[in-house]
């Protein structure tokens, strides 16, 4: 006999959990969430989105500051030890988890912190003691970064993306090795503050999950900022030094540098959870396979968010968490809905936003397309703030002129991209790139990119 018996048991409380918990509560479900950190908002407030996100502003405003003219003439004293840099995140994860525990109770959600696995299908037990029953169950437990076994993540110069934000001292150079989404992003924060970098990518190009033209900007805008760009690289070992780290390539390099941060890759907090109760059997990186509507193998319990892998992002975890939760309500239509058109964010310096498709996926798939661009330097706001790098491209079907994709690289592409995304999403002529030309933007203004990417891509039709 179980001690607690509800309705839905949701593992972990980032945003996967948080949006599953949100939903079955206001769908009448009875949720109990168990959260094994003992504090509310997951990886995404602690370790990752909100600190990474609030060390990459502060580096921007000290930056920008550095920049004044007026300072070039006077002599100014600043700390931007990492520690200091670091330090403005705290207030900011304070608020985060404040807020998120206060929509627990709101909701009427019963809160327990402590490490959750299955005893049997339906049953969870916390902490070697309290069992709970629940009729479906959603797993949002995150995930980790990887760490192969011959590195050694003990040593004070070894960092990966947790670890990282532990540190103190600002270096004066760095090996970043791995040129995912986290690699550049710290890539572009080091650089920021004049840290040299060597990014070394075990593939060709940078983010090839990108659309081409996005990648070779970011990879060029990289270089031109004074980063050392090595692709096609595989390390062989790492040797942590007192005064240094070398990396060893296989292709014979050594790279040393004060510090090296390993980002390749993450793993799924799925080991700790007895899915062998289940029958459920995650891949060799942890994560756990899911059908469309993010049901284990098991059909009564769901995964969401990053420990079933890509995109590992924080807003698209929410939205599948919402969607596990409409699904277990029986909206299965209204899940549909939900999980229409997902943007990628990459925090780079500038940034990059996308929603829809690239021009590789258009080509694949024999879809007659067309392109029209905006360079972010011909744009007038763009001049006033100085802030000239960067573009936006659409990419629109040449016969119905319907928007397939919204490209953006430059300052706040992460917000310029929902402009196309919410057209993206109008049904039927609604959905045209005669909104855009036909549209009066405030001016100046970043969102015009939009008017002249149309009629940049209009003129080609003729």
């Amino acid at each position: 006999m179980a001690d607690i018996k509800t309705d839905v048991v949701v593992i972990g409380t980032g945003p996967g959990g948080e949006g599953a918990a949100m939903q079955l509560s206001k769908g009448g479900r009875k949720v109990v969430v168990v959260e094994d950190s003992g504090r509310i908002g997951g990886n995404c407030t602690h370790r990752g989105t909100i600190p990474s996100k609030a060390l990459r502003y502060s580096i921007y405003q000290l930056t920008e500051v550095l920049k004044f003219d007026l300072l070039k003439n006077v002599r100014v004293n600043i700390d931007v030890s990492m520690a200091s840099l670091r330090r403005s995140a705290d207030s900011i994860i304070k608020k985060q988890e404040d807020m998120r525990l206060n929509f627990y109770r709101r909701n009427d959600v019963e809160l327990i912190m402590g490490s959750a696995h299955f005893i049997e299908p339906h049953v969870i037990e916390v902490d070697a003691g309290q069992t709970i029953e629940a009729e479906n169950v959603v797993i949002a437990t995150g995930s980790r970064p990887f760490r192969p076994k011959d590195v050694d993540f003990s040593h004070p110069r070894i960092f990966d993306s947790d670890k990282i934000l532990e540190l103190r001292q600002t270096p004066h150079s760095i090996t970043i090795y791995g040129a995912g989404v986290i690699g550049c992003e710290y890539a572009s924060m080091f650089r920021n503050l004049e840290i040299k970098v060597n990014l070394v990518n075990s593939r060709s190009h940078l983010l090839d999950f990108l659309d081409d033209e996005i990648s070779d900007a970011l990879s060029y805008h990289m270089r031109e900022r004074g980063m050392v760009i090595r692709h096609d690289e595989v390390y062989e070992k790492i040797d942590g030094q007192d005064d240094g780290v070398i990396l060893h390539l296989q292709s014979g390099k050594q790279l040393k540098t004060d510090i090296l941060l390993w980002a390749v890759g993450r793993t799924g907090n799925s080991d700790r959870l007895g899915l062998d109760v289940l029958g459920v059997e995650p891949d060799s990186r942890g994560y756990i396979p899911v059908n469309p509507h993010f049901q284990t193998s098991s059909p009564h319990v769901y995964a969401v968010g990053d420990v079933i892998g890509f995109p590992s992002l924080a807003s698209a975890a929410y939205t599948q968490g919402r969607a596990a939760g409409l699904h277990i309500l029986g909206a299965a239509e209204e899940q549909c809905q939900l999980l229409g058109l997902i943007p990628t964010g990459i925090y780079t310096s500038p940034e990059i936003s996308s929603v829809g498709r690239t021009e590789k996926e258009l080509t694949e798939a024999k879809i007659p397309y067309e392109v029209g661009h905006t360079q972010f330097k011909s744009l007038a706001r763009a001049q006033i703030t100085g802030r000239t790098a960067g573009m936006l491209k659409l990419l629109f079907h040449r016969e119905t002129l319907e928007i397939l994709g919204v490209h953006c690289f430059g300052p706040n592409a992460s917000e310029i991209v929902h402009i196309g995304q919410a057209i993206m999403a109008q049904k039927g002529s609604g959905n045209s790139l005669l909104y855009f030309i036909n549209t009066t933007f405030n001016y100046p203004t970043m969102a015009e990119a939009y008017r002249v990417a149309a009629l940049n891509g209009y003129n080609r039709l003729f």
